[in-house]
């Protein structure tokens, strides 16, 4: 067995094994991490030997922390990402460039009409009917997309979305509200199958699949990294936040939202941003929360978009695309009977 696996933000871990018996033998680490003392590695091998092939990754980080020198120092590794090397080994899950990617950036459209190409899209991934794909969004009118989960009441201030000129709509992700104002964010969907993110902890996929962001946004100076369970941060606060939706079919979603220019004042005044959501980060406004990708480069939106891409070709060889005929016919029909309705907009008063 051969599984490798690439910390968000830190070292690739690389991992062989056999299995014997339904036993892990002959365990054996590797990658371009740093670990000291030396003999630590032996000390992590002989813990994993030995342990039933079927344990999860929290069982077998729990080995390899039990196994370590008073003192150890692991950087660019963690014995999570220990677990999920092994985790991808046994269930032989495929990496970045094991697959055919498209690359989508096309003509704005609704808010409603991006969240319904998110479902459609993602649908087509987990059956097989569309390559797996990066869609950079563009919309044509300003709005508040509220997570599956939350509540309209205690999120939106509809007096204020309404001073703004803000439309709200929901999506089928959960997480937290992103006001999409003309302009000021950047945002990106992924539509993957299951098998990328086999063996992985629900947590662990989410670093996974921003990993080639935060290699984006430390090519443009910035650095960037992971903040459990969903944000992107810098040195000054949050970039940006990620959601996932996991499909029956197979399909996962996994979109997120960077700030690229920001109102502080106007958010305030369309969010019901509480002072126990803000009490958790240490800041006192949700102005001072986030720190701006225009701000942090002095790049235009499209220059940082471009530069997205790129980064994104060269992780995974991925092609221009476009969306077809009959996927943008499935959005709008979703859009009728779903994201416009008032059923799903207040499916959580």
């Amino acid at each position: 067995m051969h599984g490798e696996y690439k910390v968000p933000g830190g070292k690739l871990v690389v991992v062989d094994f056999e299995v014997s018996d339904g036993a892990i033998a002959e365990f054996r680490l590797a990658g371009d991490f740093f670990l000291e003392p030396d003999d630590a590695l032996d000390s992590i091998n002989a813990a994993i030997t030995g342990l039933p092939a079927e344990t999860d990754v929290a069982g077998i980080a729990a080995a390899v922390r039990a196994a370590l020198p008073e003192g150890a120092q692991l950087l660019g590794l963690t014995p999570e990402a220990v677990g999920t090397a092994v985790r991808r080994a046994l269930v032989t899950a495929p990496g970045w460039r094991d697959f055919d990617w498209e690359i989508l950036h096309e003509k704005a459209v609704s808010p409603r009409m991006n969240l319904a190409l998110d479902e459609v899209l993602t649908t087509r991934v987990g059956a097989g009917l569309r390559r797996p794909t990066l869609r950079i969004w563009e919309w044509d009118e300003s709005a508040v997309v509220i997570g599956s989960f939350q509540s309209y009441r205690n999120e939106i201030d509809p007096a204020g979305a309404a001073r703004h000129g803000f439309d709200v709509v929901r999506r089928i992700s959960g997480g937290g509200a992103m006001m999409m104002a003309a302009g000021q964010i950047i945002t990106y969907s992924l539509y993957v199958p299951a098998s990328l993110v086999q063996g992985m902890t629900f947590a662990d996929s989410y670093a996974f699949l921003d990993d080639w962001v935060l290699q984006a946004l430390r090519s443009l100076g910035i650095d960037a990294t992971y903040q459990p369970l969903n944000d992107i941060t810098g040195p000054s606060g949050k970039i940006g936040g990620a959601a996932q939706k996991r499909l029956a079919n197979g399909g996962v979603l996994h979109h997120a939202t960077l700030s690229y220019d920001i109102d502080g004042k106007m958010m305030t005044e369309v969010l019901r941003i509480g002072r126990e959501k803000l009490s958790d980060k240490g800041t006192a406004s949700a102005a001072k929360r986030v720190d701006p990708l225009r701000r942090q480069t002095g790049l235009s939106r499209d220059e940082i978009i471009e530069r997205f891409m790129a980064t994104f070709r060269g992780i995974t060889g991925a092609e221009d695309g476009s969306i077809a005929d009959e996927e943008y016919a499935a959005a709008e029909e979703l859009v009728r009977t779903k994201f416009a309705t008032e059923a799903w907009l207040h499916r959580v008063p």
